[in-house]
């Protein structure tokens, strides 16, 4: 049974890519199969794994949600790229943002990715979803077709004001389009544990939001090395196997497959009881 899940928050520059990659390709060195979809008009993702002008790609997340809208046939494997850290790529581009907007005289213009999704997703254990910077229709579409959320929160600035309206929104999402929707929860990113602010961050995270939401214990450590790891177009566990940023990631990793491992079998006792 395949998990999709999406990486979302509308503020940027709070290290959704970059967990994106690092979860997927973890996830892959642990034996799953996992597919990335950039979903971003910017093609941080694609440009992380090492495809640098994403704008020249052939085909595009946008080409497929173009012939999607207009209910053209393609091959479920069309424009998927294969990374050497045994993860695909759905990858996206500047295409997207034409895509956006068209979106928004599309007839079941929410659920237009879902159905590309739907079509790969038999083939993975996971899908990764990046979101763009917004809580425009590719965000939507992604949470429309997602099963779960990930919310990474940058721990230097005070997270709550901006939560609020994501949540909203995702809570929208569940209630007219996505019923099946869940958060499976926070992640801290870029913590830096010299500061107290920091600190401080994390204890009202959890002090305003554990009680409804899940905060991953793991919290990534602000890191150079992770930074660095988009221009090299590799992980952090191959960029620096033994740093404190592929520990957390590791970590965190095992905390997602965990959930989806509890909420597999959960599935499974329902559907035995029926």
């Amino acid at each position: 049974m395949s998990k999709v899940i999406a990486i979302a928050n509308q503020k940027g520059g709070t290290g959704k890519t970059t967990t994106t990659v690092n979860l997927g390709i973890g996830l892959a060195a642990q034996g799953k199969k996992v597919l990335l979809v950039d979903a971003d008009a910017q093609g941080n993702l694609t440009d992380s794994l090492g495809y640098q002008e994403p704008d020249n790609l052939p085909i595009s997340l946008a080409t497929i949600l173009n012939k999607t809208m207009m209910e053209e046939t393609y091959e479920t494997n069309d424009g998927i790229l294969h990374h050497g850290e045994a993860v695909d790529l759905m990858p996206g581009n500047i295409e997207l943002s034409a895509i956006e907007v068209s979106l928004v005289n599309t007839m079941s213009r929410e659920t237009i990715l879902r159905t590309y999704i739907d079509a790969v997703k038999d083939k993975y254990d996971y899908v990764l979803i990046d979101c763009m910077p917004s809580l425009g229709m590719m965000t939507i579409n992604a949470l429309a077709a997602a099963d779960s959320v990930i919310i990474p929160v940058q721990a230097h600035y005070l997270p709550a004001k901006g939560m609020t309206q994501l949540l909203q929104t995702i809570a929208r999402v569940r209630r007219q389009i996505n019923p099946k929707l869940t958060i499976d929860g926070v992640l801290l990113t870029m913590v830096d544990n010299r500061t107290n602010f920091a600190k401080d961050i994390s204890f009202i995270l959890r002090r305003d939001y554990g009680h409804k939401l899940r905060v991953f214990q793991t919290e990534i450590p602000l890191s150079i090395r992770a930074a660095e790891t988009s221009a090299e177009g590799k992980s952090i566990y191959v960029h620096d196997p033994h740093g404190i940023a592929a520990k957390a990631y590791q970590a965190f990793t095992k905390e997602v497959q965990d959930i989806g491992e509890k909420q597999r079998k959960r599935q499974h006792q329902t559907d035995f009881s029926r």
